[in-house]
């Protein structure tokens, strides 16, 4: 029997178990993660013999810098060396191993906390010295940015003429603050984050080694926490195999772990902007705070996953520009095809914006709510932008609706012998302008529609604004057939009016500066230009003015009830120049653009009515008053 006391086992402490980031530590420049565009050069460097006395390693946190710096002490300081691949097997490189105890000759300081002069002269000093048992000293000086200035200049021409057994490598995330005269004495080398995909493999590469499951939709949220680090990636991953259970790590783990938003809720936020369906939207909402989700972390979430639908849309064979598994790059595509472009982009910049609204917001499920109001009302806003993503969605709903090609406009029969049925508004074109009160009308041909006739101003006084006005809809129609029946020409042109003219320019105001911005974009001005030159007969230039103040008036036919019309169709000029003019509330504004045109896709009439009653709000119109 043993005297003595009791000593128990379990105060012994148990064997440390090395992070990942540690254990996987590279040792070699062929196992550096991403940065083959400074380790390539530096193994040519070392195979050639052709190394500089001092080296700047700068770069984000985490990305190899000190560890490429270790490497390079080992390939110069091992027997074969310098040599661009170390042996392994020599007293060198096994003290520089990645865990290696470390080597007198190689020492490694701190710039955070030895920076003042003091600890400069007193490298100086030792560095006069020989190497114990090494080819060089190599001193490794890491966070550089942090010498004081005479720390800096103690060193200078230490670094300048350095002797033969003497070498540095600086190390620092920010190398714009390091001394330049020193930075001008050394080979710098950037490093860069390490793209997502990337880290991704090498997670996987190393679930591999430690016997781990892993789901891979959870190795891509590890790699996006990462954000470039490689250190920093496999932390997190050290804390998901840590808690993993025996099925290994899936998917639903490192949401909860990692604070990152389901793809279930993203996917509900884009159905509901999809199907403009409010109640599923702050449903997702209430489900995002409810769960405790932090709303930045969730806003910024929902930006990202907008910019993979813009970036897929955009590119189809968008693979590699999105980190995302291939099974959700399917849905991803389904989402952005339903979405469109236009719309798209006008979520992500109120997105964007609400992202910085909720920065030091005291209420941010108050914020969240407030931006989902935004995003369900973004087809029913007045301004360029909605309007063209509410254009693109209509297309995108009659293509779904009709896929096969959209028929050309059909050109009205004669009717039968014995039978006389009066023409209608869509089948005649524009006589010349009178100043009757009367506007005559002629019936296009059968077969092929007739070519419009202008009115013309011939010769005699400049015509004043008011009979400019009066021949407005006969300009659009010109504006029209000149541009092939373009929407956005015919957009920039409706939404303005002409207010003065005189001998050399007839200048047009708008109360919105976008179609004057889309106009210039597109050099529409010119083709007004020449729209105006046909109906007045004179040469004249177009000028855009922007008015805030300024409401488009009322005429007697409605430029948007003719918008916009196949080359050929006719239109109703006003005879009356100086009828009654209201003013217009946006609500007429809008109803009247939203008005269905000849040109669009030909669907079945009552799913065509259907569809822009919903998305616009619009009225059916019996034209056949108007024809008796």
């Amino acid at each position: 029997m043993c005297e003595g006391p009791y000593v128990s086992l379990s105060y012994y402490p148990a064997p440390v178990t090395l992070a990942l980031y540690r254990t996987y530590r590279p040792g070699r420049f062929a196992d550096v993660i991403g940065q083959e565009h400074v380790t390539t050069p530096l193994q040519r460097a070392l195979k050639a013999d052709k190394t500089h006395h001092a080296y700047l390693f700068s770069g984000p946190r985490g990305c190899g810098k000190t560890s490429s710096a270790r490497i390079l002490a080992r390939s110069l300081n091992c027997e074969n060396g310098p040599t661009d691949e170390p042996c392994g097997t020599c007293a060198s490189c096994i003290e520089l191993a990645p865990n290696g105890p470390g080597s007198i000759d190689v020492i490694e300081l701190d710039a955070a906390s030895s920076r003042g002069i003091d600890a400069a002269r007193e490298l100086r000093e030792q560095a006069m010295y020989a190497p114990a048992g090494s080819r060089f000293r190599i001193y490794i000086i890491d966070e550089a940015h942090q010498l004081t200035t005479e720390a800096a200049n103690a060193l200078l021409k230490l670094v300048e003429e350095p002797p033969a057994h003497l070498r540095f490598v600086f190390a620092t995330t920010e190398p714009d603050k390091l001394l330049a005269t020193i930075r001008s004495r050394t080979h710098h080398y950037p490093f860069r984050l390490v793209p997502t995909s990337v880290l991704q493999e090498h997670l996987a590469k190393i679930c591999e080694q430690e016997n781990v499951k892993a789901d891979p939709s959870a190795l891509a949220l590890a790699a996006k926490a990462g954000a470039g680090s490689v250190r920093d990636a496999l932390s997190v991953l050290g804390q998901l195999v840590a808690g993993a259970a025996k099925e290994g790590i899936t998917y639903e783990q490192a949401v909860s772990q990692l604070g990152f938003t389901a793809d279930s809720l993203l996917d509900d936020v884009i159905g509901a902007l999809i199907d403009n369906d409010g109640a599923l939207l702050f449903k997702t909402v209430d489900a995002v705070v409810a769960s405790g989700h932090d709303p930045r972390r969730f806003t910024t979430d929902l930006l990202e996953r907008l910019r993979d639908l813009i970036v897929i849309e955009s590119l189809p064979d968008a693979a590699g520009l999105v980190s995302v598994p291939k099974d959700r790059f399917e849905v991803l595509a389904t989402q952005a095809k339903a979405l469109g472009i236009a719309a798209l982009s006008r979520a992500a910049d109120l997105v964007s914006d609400g992202l910085t609204a909720l920065r030091g917001a005291t209420s941010p499920r108050l914020y969240l709510e407030l931006l989902a109001a935004r995003l369900l009302v973004n087809a029913r806003e007045i301004d360029f932008g909605s309007l063209l993503a509410r254009l693109d969605a209509v297309e995108r709903r009659l293509s779904s609706v009709n896929q096969q090609p959209v028929a050309a406009p059909v050109t009205p029969q004669a009717p039968p012998a014995g039978k006389t049925t009066p023409p209608k508004l869509s089948t005649v074109a524009p006589s010349s302008a009178k100043k009757s009160e009367e506007t005559s009308v002629e019936k296009s041909e059968p077969e092929k529609p007739k070519p419009e006739t202008k009115a013309k101003v011939a010769g005699g006084p400049l015509p004043d604004i008011a009979a400019v006005q009066s021949l407005w809809p006969v300009i659009l129609q010109s504006i029209q057939s000149l541009t092939g029946g373009s929407r956005l020409a015919w957009m920039a042109a409706t939404n303005g009016y002409p207010t003065a003219i005189n001998e050399k320019a007839l200048t047009l105001t708008y109360a919105n500066p976008g179609p004057i911005t889309m106009a210039r974009n597109n050099k529409f001005e010119s083709v007004f230009a020449q729209a105006v030159s046909e109906v007045l007969q004179r040469d004249l230039e177009v000028v855009l003015e922007h008015n805030s103040e300024f409401v488009l008036p009322t005429v007697t036919q409605s430029a948007a009830s003719i918008s916009p019309k196949p080359v050929g169709a006719s239109i109703e000029v006003s005879s009356d120049p100086s009828g009654p003019q209201s003013k217009r509330k946006k609500k007429d504004v809008l109803q009247e653009m939203d008005e269905i045109s000849d040109d669009d896709p030909v669907v079945d009439g009552n799913q065509s009515l259907d569809l822009m009653k919903e998305m616009f709000g619009a009225e059916v119109i019996d034209d056949s008053k108007d024809s008796k």
